[in-house]
């Protein structure tokens, strides 16, 4: 298994790949080399046949992630990342830490286990679902440090009504959104007790990882599709998904599953 500073990386055998990020003294705040990492865990992710689903969260329980560390210098080698000697030079400081951002097509379900705030949604904002604790929530501080939000609200509006990020981007640190507020206006899909995070993120992305792939691809791509282009558009390209994620194999597959007479336990949500 590969190792990082910044990040724990576990594979459970069973096509689920864990990835936390472990900067918990700075409430998983990510630096420069943990945008690095989380880009290269992205990419390496993408050409790991062994890994079908991923599940996305931050170390200890206080915080999943509060965005950039703003007590480190973001250097890229070349200058502070996010700025430059004229405004037509700037290059986003989370721009790269996205799964969607870096090509990877394979499910990534977020575990929210606490604060999510600021540059937190650029991850967020490109995850399959969430799921969070009960003592998660949700802010965006940008105005009150007299910073525009802008990069992040604009991922969040993917997954929240325009209303809601519009709220909670002008309010800044004065109102923090809470997990069960969140499931209301359905930017989380399940809240549950910190102490069963885990077990329900595990439950989910095996459920996922137990599908053909080459299925559950195409079917992250085409809805993905349906989000950000018109309907007509969407339905065009609906056709070219479903011939590039489905093939032999994964057909063979599901007739063996439906062949079998294996029932499915599942569960009422």
């Amino acid at each position: 298994m590969a190792e990082y500073e910044t990040l724990l990386y576990e594979e459970d055998g069973e096509g689920v790949a864990w990835v936390t990020l472990n900067r918990p003294d700075v409430h998983n705040a990510f630096n420069v080399r943990m945008q690095q990492e989380v880009h290269e865990v992205w990419r390496n992710l993408r050409r790991n046949d062994d890994v079908r689903c991923i599940v996305l969260t931050g170390a200890g329980e206080k915080a999943f992630c509060t965005g950039i560390d703003r007590t480190e210098t973001m250097d890229d080698g070349g200058g502070e990342v996010g700025a430059g000697s004229t405004p037509f030079m700037f290059d986003d400081p989370g721009e790269l830490i996205g799964p969607k951002t870096s090509d990877l097509w394979k499910p990534v379900i977020a575990a929210v286990n606490g604060m999510a705030c600021g540059g937190a949604f650029y991850m967020l904002g490109e995850v399959e679902f969430i799921i969070a604790a009960e003592h998660a929530t949700f802010f965006d501080p940008h105005v009150t440090y007299g910073m525009t939000a802008a990069f992040e609200p604009i991922h969040m509006l993917q997954k929240m009504p325009f209303g809601e990020i519009m709220r909670l981007s002008l309010l800044g640190n004065h109102e923090r959104l809470s997990a069960a507020r969140a499931h209301q206006v359905g930017l989380v899909s399940e809240v549950v007790p910190g102490e069963e995070l885990r077990a329900t993120a595990e439950w989910a992305a095996r459920a996922i990882a137990s599908a053909p792939p080459l299925a559950i691809e195409g079917t992250v791509r085409a809805i993905w599709a349906g989000l950000e282009h018109s309907r007509r558009q969407a339905v065009d390209l609906g056709y070219a998904f479903v011939a590039m994620g489905t093939d032999q194999d994964s057909l063979a597959q599901g007739q063996e599953m439906f062949r079998s007479g294996k029932r499915i336990e599942w569960k009422l949500r």
